[in-house]
């Protein structure tokens, strides 16, 4: 055999080669288009128009795993566009537009912890050597803490924060009203459900959840409410009344004039003006 004949022969099989290559590369082509034509999901165009509307903090305080899934659920009546904290009135009004819906009225909140003990004012119970979780320490017994509504202090709310707004110091934690977006992650978190959201405009609220009597709370706590009533009979306005033993603030009525906060002998009602000045959070 001559080198043009090898040559030919070799060329030949490159043309073989190049051809099973284009040949399985075109087939695996059209496999990928049946394929994708038989199993395509067809998205919904309203769930895609909700989904551009919202936040997209994928937070988790509307209940959902991310904004993909509230949409989901928007979009098929499943849930409550006030279930989000997060998303601005001009977004939820272009939403409630695509649902065929009535925007309410909502104020702007900002979350609370209602604990002001921490271990100055509230001892433990016993010593707690597990996993350094909130979750983790609730579960066994409900707690180390003396109170059994006290904030454990492990920080499972400042680790779920997406704004960094939560501070725990000797073992308290607070939140800095100034970066809190009130998307109800930490409320979620919080094994204790001491964690509440307030109106923003709120001029002070309640530091306590004990729901015990006044005798009980004195023997595990130095700061929480005893039940005096004393907040209720003081405010002039009448926004304030006892339920479960712990003052109830009706927000419409409260004119921040802070009668209560003077006249509180435990000091459980603070002004949030005190606590955004005193408690500023970490730098991200």
């Amino acid at each position: 055999m001559n080198l043009l004949e090898i040559t030919n022969q070799t060329w030949i099989t490159v043309g073989i080669v190049a051809g099973i290559f284009a040949g399985t590369a075109l087939l695996i082509g059209i496999l990928i288009l049946v394929v994708g034509k038989v199993f395509k999901v067809n998205v919904d165009e309203k769930i895609t128009k909700i989904l551009n509307n919202l936040a997209g903090a994928n937070c988790g305080g509307c209940g959902c795993s991310g904004c993909s899934g509230f949409a989901s659920k928007l979009a098929n009546g499943g849930a409550e566009l006030s279930d989000c904290h997060v998303t601005s009135p001009e977004k939820k009004a272009e939403i409630a537009k695509l649902l065929g819906i009535e925007l309410k009225d909502e104020e702007p909140t900002v979350a609370v912890v209602h604990c002001n003990a921490g271990n100055q004012n509230c001892e433990d119970k016993f010593e707690y050597k597990g996993n350094p979780t909130c979750a983790s320490n609730a579960s066994l017994l409900g707690g180390n803490k003396a109170c059994s509504y006290a904030c454990l202090g492990c920080g499972d709310c400042k680790a779920v924060c997406p704004e960094n707004a939560i501070e725990v110091t000797d073992r308290l934690a607070k939140v800095d009203p100034d970066r809190c977006i009130s998307c109800g992650a930490c409320i979620t978190a919080c094994p204790k459900d001491i964690i509440d959201r307030i109106p923003a405009s709120a001029p002070i609220y309640v530091a306590c959840s004990s729901k015990c009597k006044g005798k009980d709370v004195m023997n595990v706590c130095k700061v929480g409410c005893i039940a005096c009533g004393i907040c209720a009979k003081v405010c002039p306005h009448g926004a304030i009344t006892m339920q479960d033993n712990l003052p109830v603030i009706d927000y419409t009525k409260c004119t921040g004039c802070l009668t209560c906060v003077e006249k509180c002998p435990r000091h459980i009602i603070i002004s949030r003006k005190v606590i955004a000045e005193e408690t500023p959070a970490e730098t991200a």
